[in-house]
């Protein structure tokens, strides 16, 4: 492909446009600039599907290339240069058919600001005064019922899904560094390779995976691991092994990559699940495969759940995120693997009647459900 004419410019790839209060409304969600425009400015960007160059815009419109400044300055057109584009613009060209459908809920669901816990939930009490909460179950009332006797805790896993809940409060015990590994091992390690025909050698975990393709990448805050220095570590699962990316001087603030959350404070590791896109990408080319790797995570942090239940510890997990700062720690750009799951671990304190509340907070009121457990 040739280079473009020095000054020629082009719509930038990664527009979508839409309606909103009465205005169209043009948003480069590479950028993450929104601007409303006048409808006839779609009939300008539609000319610049292609390269134009002085020449052209001269011919079509009868001004300079500066003119459309404005457009330039608010990104929803580029200018040929030699500077390469930039990593998130270039990192989405990858995402291909995936375009525009799962990249623009990608970048528009970044970068959330999150509200203090204490200021959220008096926000919800004001709101369930003035709009009912919705129905916590769903039930027919006038359909045929078939009742199932009372589930018993009885074997090992029904325990173990029975005792699962989300800590917020640990022991300052330190996590020992060989449950680390049980832990990690029994989450995302390889416990077998599938041969497969043109695809070469797939890995085979504790989850199920969409093609075998598993996205998903493990990485390790230590905070308080005997026999591990704290700092920043890549699970290795196809080895079983921790690769140490970064040294902490002193165990990293848990508020930096859960705002707000100072209840998860406590906890001895951090691990945060990343997904590499371009697995699936390669075999999935249809937007919808975008779904499937949240759903992938929700598989993995489960078993991470449950297996640091099954080992005595305090789990827990959080999708309110900062997704940006832990990028920046972990060194990924935020497109071609991101972070879109956290989840963490500790051990457990003594004495503890509700671990789903802060120390500092007032127990839940809990009552069995007689027709689930007995």
């Amino acid at each position: 492909m040739l280079s473009p004419a020095p000054g020629s410019l082009r719509r930038a790839r990664h527009l979508v446009s839409y309606w909103h209060a009465g205005h169209l409304v043009v948003h480069n969600y590479a950028t993450g600039v929104r601007v409303e425009i006048d409808p006839t400015v779609a009939a300008v960007l539609h000319f610049f599907e292609d390269w134009r160059s002085p020449g052209e815009v001269r011919a079509r419109f009868g001004v300079a290339p500066t003119r459309f400044a404005r457009l330039v300055d608010a990104t929803l057109l580029e200018r040929a240069s030699k500077t390469p584009a930039p990593v998130t613009t270039a990192a989405l060209d990858a995402w291909a058919g995936w375009n525009p459908a799962a990249g623009f809920f990608h970048m528009s669901t970044r970068g959330e600001r999150y509200l203090d816990p204490l200021e959220t939930g008096r926000l919800l009490q004001r709101k369930a005064r003035a709009v009912p909460v919705p129905e916590r179950v769903k039930r027919y009332p006038d359909a045929k019922r078939l009742s199932f006797d009372p589930l018993r805790v009885e074997r090992d896993l029904q325990r173990v899904l029975a005792e699962r809940r989300t800590w917020r409060t640990f022991a300052r015990t330190p996590l020992p560094l060989p449950v680390l590994g049980e832990l990690l091992g029994w989450t995302s390690g390889v416990q077998q390779w599938a041969g497969l025909r043109g695809q070469g050698e797939l890995p085979m975990k504790t989850s199920p995976s969409g093609g075998s393709r598993h996205p998903l990448e493990l990485y390790v805050c230590a905070r308080r691991v005997e026999g591990l220095e704290p700092g920043i570590y890549h699970y290795a699962a196809a080895d079983h092994a921790l690769e140490r990316l970064a040294r902490h001087q002193r165990p990293a603030r848990v508020r930096r990559y859960l705002p707000g959350q100072f209840f998860f404070e406590g906890a001895a590791a951090l691990v945060i699940f990343t997904a590499v896109f371009e697995r699936y990408q390669w075999k999935y080319d249809e937007p919808r495969a975008y779904r499937a790797v949240f759903i992938e995570a929700g598989h993995q942090c489960q078993t991470f759940c449950l297996m640091a239940t099954d080992l005595g510890l305090a789990p827990f997990c959080s999708m309110a995120l900062a997704d940006g700062a832990i990028e920046t720690d972990l060194g990924i750009d935020g497109v071609s693997e991101s972070a879109i799951y956290l989840a963490g671990v500790g051990t457990r304190p003594p004495g503890v009647a509700s671990p789903s509340r802060p120390a500092d907070y007032p127990p839940l009121k809990v009552r069995s459900n007689p027709r689930v457990r007995s």
